[in-house]
């Protein structure tokens, strides 16, 4: 996750720099159930209006993370399908928080009322992320549902009454690249507290769908107007937290782009970049499924590294007899083409392997994803 809004400020705002700091263990993106009220078409999961066989019990989730509190995993973020679903959540959501875990909700929001804030403002999550796809038909045909534009901005509504983070997720392609400039301002006029924009992965529907992703030139502009909206923000005082996930060359492009725009800053912003380091899969970033499988991220749902139910999550994490985990975790990775050759593998790492190897059955080639040209690396 490249998190714009903190290096931006840095542009504006340089202070020392101090020594990178590790995390003792990674994040864990938690696919608590993989039913789900929608059917989007860019889902990871591929989830469904059904109940799905061999999920977690609630015990089984408990004993999980008695687990990774021991690993020392700082965030949990509770996710689906559509979590809400859960008959448990709001138990599993408050044993959650009285461990101590950050914990965030990443809903599609149609699931938030009136009938239900009271019990998710009693929870107090640190955040809750509603994904949204565009301006009203935009997104209702992305989620194949009409209406649940209206009803996933009202339960962003209900949130923010309450006192709730609550962010939206973009996550850009071809079909919705045209809404991007409507969904900032959205972000102005709803005065909306994150930003999130996702490119399109190759995992689930989403790879099913993959020739929709936003050409080039199309992730370009959008990431040019994301740079001048989230600088303007920073100078009017506008302190929203803007993110991008999925395509770590956007690091690199806003590298450039200070070079362009504040060359007397890129020296500091490049040495930033290169202690974030990049993509953090199987590593700082960890997945774990409905059934217990876990993944490098939420994209590898075809790849499975183990499972809590057979071993404990904390030795599944940090055996690299797997290759994958063992590439994942070297540094550097073991790149191959434009990515091997690459001159800023320090500030990326090789980006999201699984489109690489979605594409071309390796996931050492050269990432497909990347939108970067031969003189930008």
């Amino acid at each position: 996750m490249f998190r714009l809004s903190q290096f931006m400020r840095e542009v504006l705002h340089p202070t020392p720099l101090k020594a990178a700091r590790k995390p003792a263990a990674p994040v864990v993106i938690w696919n608590l159930i993989r039913r789900c009220n929608l059917t989007c078409k860019h889902c990871y999961t591929t989830s469904a209006d059904i109940n799905f066989p061999g999920e977690l019990s609630t015990e089984a989730i408990y004993n999980v993370m008695d687990d990774l509190k021991a690993y020392k995993v700082p965030v949990l973020i509770l996710s689906g399908g559509e979590p809400l679903l859960h008959p448990d959540i709001f138990k599993i959501s408050q044993r959650a928080k009285d461990m101590d875990f950050y914990v965030a909700l990443s809903s599609n929001g149609t699931l938030i009322t009136e009938k239900n804030i009271q019990k998710i403002a009693a929870i107090n999550y640190q955040y809750v992320g509603v994904s949204l796809d565009g301006i009203g038909k935009t997104h209702d045909d992305f989620r194949q549902q009409q209406g649940s534009f209206d009803a996933s901005v009202h339960g962003i509504q209900l949130c923010r009454e309450q006192g709730i983070k609550a962010g939206i997720r973009f996550t850009l392609t071809q079909d919705n690249v045209h809404d991007f400039p409507a969904m900032l301002d959205f972000m102005d006029s709803k005065n909306i507290d994150k930003f999130y924009l996702s490119h399109l992965n190759y995992g689930g529907r989403g790879n099913k769908n993959r020739k929709q992703d936003a050409v080039f030139s199309m992730t370009r502009e959008a990431m040019d107007l994301l740079f001048d909206k989230c600088l303007q923000w920073e100078k009017q005082g506008q302190h929203r937290e803007v993110v991008t996930g999925n395509n770590d060359a956007d690091a690199v492009y806003f590298l450039h782009w200070v070079r362009k725009n504040f060359p007397e800053q890129v020296a500091h912003i490049q040495t930033r970049l290169e202690q974030w380091g990049g993509n953090a899969s199987g590593v700082n970033v960890a997945n774990i499924d409905n059934l217990g499988n876990v993944h490098p991220d939420t994209f590898w749902w075809h790849y499975d590294l183990g499972n809590v139910l057979q071993r404990p999550f904390s030795e599944i994490w940090q055996d690299i007899s797997n290759p994958l985990m063992a590439g994942l975790k070297q540094s550097p990775r073991p790149l191959k083409g434009r990515c091997g050759t690459c001159s800023f593998q320090k500030i990326c790492n090789g980006n999201t392997r699984v489109r690489a190897q979605q594409v071309y059955a390796d996931a050492w080639a050269e990432d497909p994803g990347c939108y970067l040209n031969e003189t930008e690396i």
